[in-house]
């Protein structure tokens, strides 16, 4: 199955939510900075992604964006600027657990 890379961003509102969302993303990628990780998923992934976040939020108050950047092995670090401290990024395929 094709990997994609997806950039995670949210913005949830309740200290408690906030900390379940942060588990919810380090279980699927890799933090770029608080509210920001790379997630490197199949098609299954995804569903489940959006299943766990759709679990933790509050939809009327807490905002969760996922961003399509294309197939991991053509959106490589190359594709990622950064200004000041560069955060790692994985090269290709994150293992979700």
């Amino acid at each position: 199955m094709t990997r994609r890379r997806y950039l995670l961003m949210y913005d949830v509102s309740e200290g408690k939510r906030l900390r379940r969302m942060r588990e919810v993303a380090t279980a699927f990628g890799y933090p770029l900075q608080y509210s920001v990780f790379v997630c490197d998923l199949d098609a299954q992934e995804l569903v489940r992604l959006r299943w766990a976040i759709s679990d933790e939020i509050n939809h009327d108050l807490d905002s969760v964006a996922i961003v399509d950047l294309g197939e991991v092995n053509r959106v490589g670090v190359r594709n990622f600027s950064f200004i000041g401290r560069r955060p790692s990024l994985p090269p290709g395929g994150a293992t979700v657990v």
